[in-house]
């Protein structure tokens, strides 16, 4: 009995009046959404250390929710998944899908595709028609073997067959190499070239097979009606690309300003819909409407990143998983039934292997490319995903594909795609140039021939964003010296590479970035922004900016920074803290502080920079010291007041180091404040004692490296004498008897007398900062006294730089788990190791 679909309710009276809501379509919807969600989420998460894309987790959830496994259970599939929901749940998912092409079209930028080169054309030309010939010869073999292959026209079969085979998935393969880091090798810019005409070829294919395909009942048309369809076909590309695109310029400039950009946000998604019913119209599929439209759209400017964002989160985190879902409902593994039908398998993955590597692989050895990076790019092609599912679906939808062919399909692309990046880290490792002569930390500069002074003082400075630009100018020009010496900036933006296309378009257009390669041509308007205001301070001499964008996952961030530390030659990377504060003035004329923002990911990645460098470090904790008043190096007024406490050790006299860089400049106070135990706190040491059981956001971590304490002390008072050497009027030295650590140094904190205070991480402590080791840490990774200079519970205005001294010796350190006296560990010191009049004791001998 057949069943009636406007029977169907949209939702129900509730469970108090007897309605069941699975059997009503809205609620329904929910509950696929939903099981949908947890299920292609929970796999992306158990794939996340493997390395796959996204869509290998959605595609293998929409198998499982299918008759492949849960399924078979024909009562859950009858209650969650009925008959009578297809039609709600693939219209719900065709949106999502118009919406997806739609941003695919965006990120394709059909300019760069031109300026790809004869060669990218020439790898992406053959590495299509050569699968593209194999599949119609695997086609002919199915053709004869499969039950009902041959039911539709041969023509049809043969192209979508032959699509299916050639097509490479661009925004997957974007996603991989990114994840990668190869975005800034020759293979990753010649596969993102060769896949982008691949792209563009494989959808004029596709359009050409749905026009060639019948009508969805199995009956051929007329080939007049296929001419027909593939000439308004045409004429509506033409009409998109000359006169629509024009319009699209227009909207797109007026779209920027913020006031009226809410109404051509509408007009535009408005305009995807309009697309894709045009070509829905035509005889071609919505989804080539929604791709044309996309590909009118100017990359440049605001508007594309905008319009990104309004739309991403909701299609590609909601309504494109169910796609995936229904695609994973019409596929059945149990239709591959006999030895026949897994050899047909093998040899369609077999085929579509051999035919998009071999012929990548001739073809790319024909251009002069290595032989190792030849056979990548051929791994990298053969990438399927989302697009290869289009296909597929369409072809299932118009009857050329039947549930056999269309299971078999499907698996190949999952099997193609999921080896991809497995095999690429196998055989592919991007050579390194091994840098020469890195100058390590700041006393390297010093110790150097004064004839070698230009161009020595290298620093990386890192931003999350425009608010940090102030205060890196800031700390910059207090080290710009008026004698002849050069300070060389390279200036990274940090980008978090986040499944959001938005980020792929940013991809796309910083071209090198997996390890960032620096120029002078702008990326998107942020970057704008940051290397704008960057080459304006620069002119003010002595200063050379050069500018970067890096976009990569938080979690592999740190290799970015340290790789283009160690191949610029950095003395010194400076880090934006997670935190920043802004000062505000209340009623009574007081001064309060307001957090602007905190990214515990960000944490996460300064700590593995400070953990990873290959040089000193210093991580800037800005409390206004952006604000300051902008002096030129002329003026005699003083403008910045910098203050450097100092209790001794490695990262104290690093401190004094940068501190010897800015009294060079005539402008910048510096003051020496120098901590002394008094007499008789010293007469025994304290001891400090590693644990196993804490980890380095519990406790402070010291160095567990094994030191002269006496040498360390004649270090210590030779970086003293020689800034005692330079006091005057803009040089202050002063000395402290320590009463309280913590109080004596919040004194100077809150005073007020000071812009910037500059500390020492404390890596080897004295034993004063020793006795903090116990003290529960609020920001562990700045070292004993930066954290309690930074921390929320107390009201420094002044702005924290913490330096880290960037030695070899000093590389391992372990968290402090007890503090104790010398004498009372009388009994134990065969087993402890004395560094620094600090004496360190295993846990085990306490």
């Amino acid at each position: 009995m057949p069943f009636n679909i406007t029977s169907i309710k949209t939702s129900s009276n509730g469970v108090w009046q007897g309605d069941n809501p699975l059997d009503y379509a809205f609620p329904l919807l929910i509950v696929q959404i939903t099981l949908v969600l947890i299920v292609t989420r929970t796999l992306a998460l158990l794939l996340k250390p493997l390395r796959q894309p996204k869509v290998i987790a959605e595609i293998v959830g929409g198998v499982l929710l299918g008759p492949s496994v849960l399924g078979r259970n024909k009562s859950y599939l009858h209650r969650i998944f009925p008959s009578w929901s297809t039609p709600t749940l693939e219209s719900v998912a065709s949106i999502g899908l118009l919406f997806f092409l739609f941003l695919v079209g965006l990120e394709l930028d059909l300019h760069s595709i031109r300026r790809s080169g004869r060669r990218a054309f020439i790898i992406a030309a053959v590495g299509i028609s050569v699968p593209f010939v194999s599949g119609i010869g695997v086609a002919v073999v199915l053709r004869k073997t499969v039950d009902g292959a041959d039911n539709s026209g041969f023509a049809q079969f043969l192209v979508f067959m032959g699509v299916a085979l050639s097509i490479t998935a661009f925004p997957v393969l974007a996603r991989i190499l990114a994840e990668l880091k190869l975005l800034t090798t020759s293979v990753g810019e010649t596969a993102m070239a060769a896949a982008a005409f691949n792209d563009v070829a494989a959808w004029i294919l596709l359009a050409l097979a749905v026009a060639l395909a019948g009508d969805g009942n199995g009956s051929h048309k007329s080939p007049l009606v296929s001419l027909w369809v593939l000439l308004s076909g045409l004429a509506f590309v033409v009409f998109m690309m000359v006169v629509v695109r024009r319009a699209m310029q227009v909207v797109a400039k007026r779209g920027e300003n913020d006031a009226v950009g809410e109404v051509y946000v509408c007009l535009t998604l408005a305009g995807v819909l309009v697309s894709g019913f045009m070509t829905d119209l035509i005889g071609i599929h919505s989804i080539f409407g929604a791709f044309v439209f996309g590909l009118t759209l100017p990359k440049e400017g605001n508007f594309a990143k905008k319009l990104t964002e309004r739309i991403e989160d909701f299609v590609l985190g909601l309504l494109l998983p169910l796609y995936f879902a229904s695609s994973g409902l019409k596929t059945d593994v149990t239709s591959i039934r006999g030895a026949s039908a897994w050899g047909l398998l093998v040899l369609v993955i077999t085929t579509a292997c051999a035919g998009k590597i071999l012929g990548t692989f001739v073809v790319a050895m024909f251009c002069m490319i290595p032989a190792r990076e030849s056979l990548t790019l051929g791994v990298l092609m053969n990438t399927k995903g989302l697009v290869e599912l289009i296909v597929l679906n369409i072809g299932k939808e118009k009857k050329v594909l039947n549930d056999e062919m269309f299971a078999i399909l499907v698996l190949m692309a999952l099997f193609t795609t999921f080896i991809t990046t497995p095999i690429v880290m196998a055989i592919y490792k991007p050579a390194r140039v091994k840098s020469t002569k890195t100058r390590r930390k700041l006393g390297d500069i010093s110790v150097g021939s004064r004839d070698d002074t230009v161009d020595k003082f290298r620093v990386l400075a890192c931003l999350h964003g425009p608010a940090n630009i102030p205060s890196i100018i800031n700390l910059i020009e207090s080290t710009r010296s008026t004698k002849n010496s050069l300070i060389k900036l390279f200036m990274m933006h940090l980008v978090e590479l986040t499944e959001r296309s938005s980020s792929i378009i940013m991809v796309h257009r910083a071209r090198r970035n997996g390890f960032p390669f620096f120029n002078r041509s702008h990326r998107d308007e942020c970057h704008d922004r940051l290397a704008g205001a960057f080459q304006a301070y620069s002119q003010l001499g002595q200063v050379n900016v050069r500018s970067t964008t890096t976009v990569s996952s938080l979690s592999t961030m740190h290799e970015d920074i340290c790789h283009v530390a160690k191949e610029k030659m950095v003395t010194m990377i400076i880090l934006p803290f997670h935190k920043q504060w802004r000062t505000e003035v209340n009623e009574n004329n007081e001064r309060y502080q307001v957090l602007e923002n905190a990214s515990h990911e960000w944490r996460v990645v300064n700590q593995k920079v400070l953990n990873n460098a290959p040089c000193s470090v210093v991580v800037l904790v800005d409390r206004g010291y952006g604000n300051l008043p902008q002096t030129s190096s002329s003026s005699s007024i003083v403008s910045q007041r910098v203050c450097i406490i100092f209790f001794g050790g490695p990262d104290d006299r690093e401190a004094l180091e940068l501190g010897k860089k800015m009294l060079e400049h005539p402008t910048v106070k510096v003051s020496i404040v120098r901590f002394i135990e008094k007499n008789g706190l010293d007469k025994n040491n304290v001891v400090l004692s590693f644990s196993p059981h804490k980890n380095n956001h519990d406790s402070y971590s010291f160095s567990t490296a094994k030191m002269n304490p006496q040498r360390e002390k004649e270090l210590d008072e030779m970086s003293i004498k020689e800034f005692q050497s330079k006091l005057n009027d803009m040089v202050e030295y002063i000395e402290k008897f320590c009463e309280n650590i913590v109080e004596d140094v919040l004194v100077i904190g809150k005073s007020g007398d000071y812009d910037l205070i500059i500390v020492g991480k404390g890596r080897f402590p004295s034993n004063m900062v020793a006795g903090l080791a116990e003290r529960k840490p609020e920001h562990a990774e700045l070292g004993p006294i930066g954290d309690v200079l930074t921390s929320s519970e107390h009201q420094v205005f002044s702005s924290i730089l913490v330096i880290q001294q960037h030695d070899v010796t000093l590389v391992d350190d372990a968290p402090v788990c007890m503090v104790h006296d010398e004498n009372d560990m009388v009994n134990t010191s065969a087993s402890s190791s004395r560094v620094g009049g600090i004496s360190i004791g295993s846990d085990n001998a306490v």
